[in-house]
């Protein structure tokens, strides 16, 4: 609550290096002067600076928008900075934000108290100008780079998780279509219901149907369509979660991933309540019972309807959250076409073989860059009847 040190309230200058033009700081102090003060330093300094007089506005202002960092008094009447970093830390959307606290009390105890609540560091009222910038210099570059770097990891998961995929549907070409129709659905009730994260579970919908592979396809078409011609082929299909769960555990910041993909067969509950593996399960569970059912010609709406109204086994709050889902509509242009001027996204009209009749691809694959390969060496090497006939999808 003590006033801080001056020297830059006149005709100071910023220091050298300055930071990210775009770096944000949250100030929280009850005092006016302090805020004024601390304001006029940091901006002088390049950040962008944003005052609160009380733990309860802050705390509702940074769930908005939350800072690089925030500078945080301790003694402050209604709810003291302790309160404050202890509320931000148990917010899984706040908790990466840097804490520096800002106060006069001195005691030992205090500043423990305040790196055990989650501080990261603490500077002692009346506070000198440089000290403030060089201390807030360095959590801020610290946490641009814990972003960046979680930036990079995350894009390289994604990136290799989706070629991992493309090897798995050049295996069975008949989980792409499935895959595809799963993906738009699980991103749509993510980014309906604002769930942090989005790529574990744009990844659990892309590789949930993995463990499939182990199945002979044609089993994975009849097992998938309910038509499974023995107990035998249901008991492998219910597996393949387990199997998919196994493949994945072991891949750093997958666990969570694979645990999605284990249990997406388990009985619904309501997903506010639950972790993110939880939520996940339930989103691959109604992403693909839907997409079983369009599989077998039900007309998406038609489908949903079908869910909703299967009291308490799927769950209601994320039925919703599709009420305004639009599958891609298209209609096919029919061509006849040679292995050189195949193209993605074309799909095969009848089955592609060999010259002497070895299956290359079945009738129904949407052609990837992957699976255009795997054509192209086919006809490389045994030849491969042409033309094919093929549909050429306008998505409208």
């Amino acid at each position: 609550m003590t006033l801080g040190s001056a020297d830059t309230a006149q005709g100071a200058t910023p220091a050298a290096g300055n930071p990210e033009p775009t770096a944000s700081i949250m100030l929280v102090d009850d005092q006016p002067l302090n805020l004024k003060l601390l304001e006029h330093i940091l901006r002088r300094s390049g950040y962008s600076a944003q005052s609160f007089s009380s733990g309860r506005q802050a705390l509702a202002a940074a769930s908005h928008d939350p800072p690089n960092v925030m500078l945080l008094d301790i003694c402050m009447p209604e709810m003291d900075g302790f309160e404050v970093c202890a509320h931000l830390k148990a917010d899984p959307k706040l908790a990466h934000i840097p804490v520096i606290f800002l106060s006069a009390l001195t005691d030992t105890g205090d500043k423990v108290k305040a790196f055990q609540c989650g501080g990261v560091d603490y500077i002692t009222k009346p506070f000198q100008a440089e000290e403030v910038r060089a201390r807030v210099k360095v959590h801020v570059q610290l946490q641009l780079a814990r972003k960046a770097e979680h930036d990079l990891l995350e894009k390289t998961l994604t990136g290799a998780v989706r070629s991992l995929a493309e090897l798995i549907h050049l295996m069975v070409p008949a989980l792409s279509a499935r895959s595809e129709t799963i993906l738009r659905l699980v991103r749509h009730m993510v980014s309906r219901s604002g769930a942090e994260e989005a790529w574990q579970y744009e990844l659990a919908a892309t590789l949930c149907l993995t463990g499939c592979v182990a199945l002979p396809p044609d089993a994975f078409e009849r097992a998938y369509a309910g038509k499974a011609a023995s107990g035998a082929e249901r008991e492998m299909f219910l597996g393949h979660p387990r199997l998919a769960a196994r493949l994945l555990a072991n891949i750093p910041r997958l666990e969570g991933v694979a645990e999605m993909i284990r249990h997406q067969f388990t009985d619904a509950v309501d997903y506010r309540r639950g972790s993110p593996a939880e939520l996940g399960a339930r989103m691959l569970r109604i992403a693909v019972e839907l997409d079983r059912r369009m599989f077998l010609n039900a007309a998406f709406p038609e489908a949903l309807s079908q869910l909703k109204a299967a009291e308490g086994k799927y769950c209601r709050d994320l039925l919703d959250l599709l009420d305004d889902y639009q599958p891609a509509s298209a209609d096919f242009e029919i061509r006849h076409v040679t292995v050189n001027e195949l193209r993605p996204l074309m799909v095969l009209d009848d089955d592609l073989t060999t010259n002497d009749a070895t299956m290359i691809l079945q009738r129904g694959t949407t052609l990837n860059l992957a699976l255009l390969e795997r054509v192209r060496n086919f006809a490389a090497t045994r030849g491969a009847r042409q033309p094919i006939r093929v549909r050429i999808m306008r998505t409208t």
